[in-house]
């Protein structure tokens, strides 16, 4: 049977109560064959983070006493899970658990460096700890219940901090590990964001990466559904928190989804879509506390015929704007710009050209004088700072007329500095001034979603 694999972030397993929701929702899918991943607990990983920097500083004092109040809390936990006093084998595994992580703090602190590696196997902790509660808690409630180290399975390259998962060693030990312990009546719980070489040793997929390692998984397992549960009802039009009003979205494209997740949605790693879209699987973005309440679906392509599905906004980000009158009939200016971008290992997300200029974007932490510098030597370069993207998504974007006009007429007097089109038929992108993004997204929202596009 093709399992359910059900994902649940760090405010989903915030404490014990939490657990118990998540406990409860697992039981619920026992017919489905649930594969179970998890996040850190609450802030589990940034105290983590917090401790291994102390250690580098030279404060061992600090970074134990971040250390002790991580065990103090997994403990509490633990007891409220499954009663005092903590059955032998789990009080053994803590003990364990927490004696290497002070070790690794101690060595880091002596040695005063804190290198990726490092912080990789100090991070993973919070994964580790969580699941094997979690496990514990599964079995005292009389579950059927199995615990797979991820590291076993997802294996990766050694970009620490970052890794990338070798995808073809991967599927063969997700089958050879993970399928004899999935069944109908049973839960296998394993880890989301941590992964190891094939050497063996740990590391992590960037922030985020709990979702990824859900795909993942489902992708090597044929799962049925990727659920990724969290504390929102699914994708919404807009963000909440700048829009109140902003609308559930019920079915949504893998496109779409990860337009939207490129460009500042926060429910969904942008890295988690691809596996699924390669393996046809659809993702469910679903809420802890609301089991029955309302969800999105992802899937690989939607029809519902609407021009405009959601608004994403992010920043800051930076504008270069490149002129030379050397662009004018001549070849190779723009591979002569493109090098340097590519010299500095610089991504540019959005571009726009005109007769003897070029206009590019680039996160806000790019190594500006460098590229100003290197640029200068050819053309004159102007840096337009704190600027935001703001993107307005939906399938049937390009092929309704009117809707960039639309756009633009909403947002009256907020000067729009650059737009991009042409190589997304599902994305229209605005750059304009960061302070004025809030408002942008508001008015664009009650034109284009809550008033409709004719």
């Amino acid at each position: 049977m093709n399992p359910v694999v059900m994902k649940f972030g760090g405010s989903s397993v915030a404490d014990a109560a939490c657990m118990r929701q998540v406990a409860a929702l697992t039981r619920a899918a026992l017919p489905q064959a649930p594969l179970v991943v998890l996040s850190a607990m609450g802030k589990t990983t940034n105290a983590l983070f917090a401790a291994g920097k102390a250690a580098e500083s030279g404060d061992l004092p600090g970074a134990l006493e971040g250390h002790r109040a991580l065990e103090a809390a997994h403990r509490r936990a633990a007891a409220d899970l499954v009663g005092q006093p903590l059955p032998l084998a789990l009080d053994e595994t803590l003990a364990e658990l927490f004696g290497e992580l002070e070790l690794l703090l101690r060595g880091v602190a002596l040695l005063r460096e804190l290198s990726p590696r490092s912080m990789d196997a100090i991070a993973a902790f919070g994964e580790r700890l969580s699941t094997t509660l979690f496990a514990a808690h599964l079995k005292a409630e009389g579950l059927d219940a199995a615990w797979v180290d991820a590291r076993t399975v997802m294996r990766t390259d050694g970009n620490f901090g970052a890794a990338s998962p070798l995808f073809q060693v991967l599927d063969r030990e997700a089958r050879a590990r993970f399928l004899p312990l999935l069944g109908p009546g049973r839960v296998l719980v394993t880890q989301g964001y941590i992964g190891a070489t094939e050497d063996g040793l740990t590391t992590t997929l960037g922030r985020g990466g709990s979702d990824y390692s859900a795909a993942i998984f489902g992708a090597a397992l044929g799962a049925t559904e990727v659920q990724i549960w969290t504390d929102v009802e699914g994708v919404l039009t807009c963000d909440p928190r700048v829009v109140p009003g902003a609308l559930p979205i019920p079915e949504i494209s893998f496109s779409e989804a990860g337009e939207l997740a490129a460009f500042g949605a926060k429910v969904l790693h942008p890295a988690t879509i691809q596996p699924a879209v390669e393996a046809r699987i659809p993702v469910t973005v679903r809420h802890t506390l609301r089991p029955q309440g309302r969800f999105t679906t992802i899937t690989g392509e939607v029809r519902t015929g609407r021009p405009v599905t959601a608004l994403a906004s992010r920043g800051p980000i930076t504008v270069l704007t490149v002129a030379s009158s050397r662009m004018l009939a001549q070849s190779g200016f723009l591979a002569r710009l493109f090098e340097v971008f590519a010299r500095h290992k610089v991504s540019v997300d959005l571009i726009a050209t005109a007769e003897v200029s070029v206009s590019l974007t680039v996160e806000a932490d790019a190594p500006l004088k460098a590229l100003a510098a290197d640029l200068s030597a050819f053309a004159t370069v102007e840096v337009s700072e704190d600027r935001a993207i703001v993107a307005v998504v939906g399938e049937r974007l390009k092929h309704t007329p009117g809707v960039a006009g639309r756009a633009l007429g909403a947002l009256g007097g907020i000067n729009v500095e650059m737009i991009s089109m042409g190589a997304n038929e599902i994305n229209l992108s605005l750059v304009l001034r960061r302070s004025e993004s809030e408002e942008a997204l508001r008015r664009l929202h009650r034109a284009l979603i809550e008033e409709g596009v004719a």
